[in-house]
């Protein structure tokens, strides 16, 4: 004749409600319950009853799934955890994938690539007349080139200097890029954005974490602001 074994019908019963016995992690920690724990809880709540008014067999059920569920939610919250740490290292093999590349910054100071070109962009807020776009020393002010890109349309417009002397690509001296445009009521500056170079990625320090691109003249920013790169 076979025999039920009452501590493996408990464990089956427990492991069904999601109540696991502790791991060596767990048992380090007194402020964890496993099923030993619970099955203590439950007897000294029979042994301490009030025999006139026993509780209900549907009270020890509930508590029993609300042991279940905050089980659940830690195990849940731990699984979160180890998401967002592999996310982080994503965005860090995301992030190194750039070195060598340029992104594109808000800015108005840049230096030749490794072909000897200067790019850049233009956000028009509507149509011009005329737009001129002005590279200076960046030390000394004075005018190397000028381009007249004439009327363009609302929205980017792409720029770049790919004819620049060698005598300047020598003095390896930043560029200042200036652009001048008139939309119909006399000319005005507008503010560019430039290519960069791309030196190293780190992560920054606080909860956030954030991944940050070493941008050549402009330090460190945020990967998320790297909307654009080449």
């Amino acid at each position: 004749m076979s025999t039920i074994d009452p501590n493996s019908s408990r464990t089956a019963l427990f492991e069904k409600l999601g109540i696991s016995e502790k791991s060596d992690a767990q048992k380090a920690n007194p402020d964890q319950l496993g099923q030993s724990e619970f099955l203590k809880l439950m007897t000294t709540q029979l042994q301490n009853q009030d025999p006139f008014a026993p509780m209900d067999n549907g009270d020890f059920i509930a508590q029993m799934a609300q042991f279940s569920t905050v089980t659940g939610i830690q195990e849940m919250n731990s699984s979160i955890s180890k998401l967002a740490e592999e996310f982080d290292q994503a965005r860090i093999a995301t992030a190194s994938n750039l070195l060598g590349h340029s992104v594109l910054v808000p800015g108005s100071v840049g230096v030749p690539d490794k072909d000897g070109e200067l790019h850049g962009v233009l956000d028009l807020p509507e149509r011009t007349k005329e737009t001129d776009i002005r590279y200076l020393h960046g030390v000394t002010g004075e005018e190397l080139h000028r381009q007249n890109l004439g009327p363009m349309s609302q929205g980017l417009v792409g720029f770049s200097w790919k004819s620049i002397p060698q005598s300047i690509l020598d003095d390896n001296a930043p560029i200042k890029i200036e652009a001048v445009i008139d939309t119909g009521e006399g000319p005005e500056q507008l503010s560019p954005s430039i290519y960069s170079k791309v030196i190293s990625a780190s992560v920054g320090v606080g909860d956030d974490k954030e991944v940050l691109l070493n941008v050549e003249n402009y330090g460190n920013l945020d990967v998320t602001s790297a909307v654009n790169f080449r």
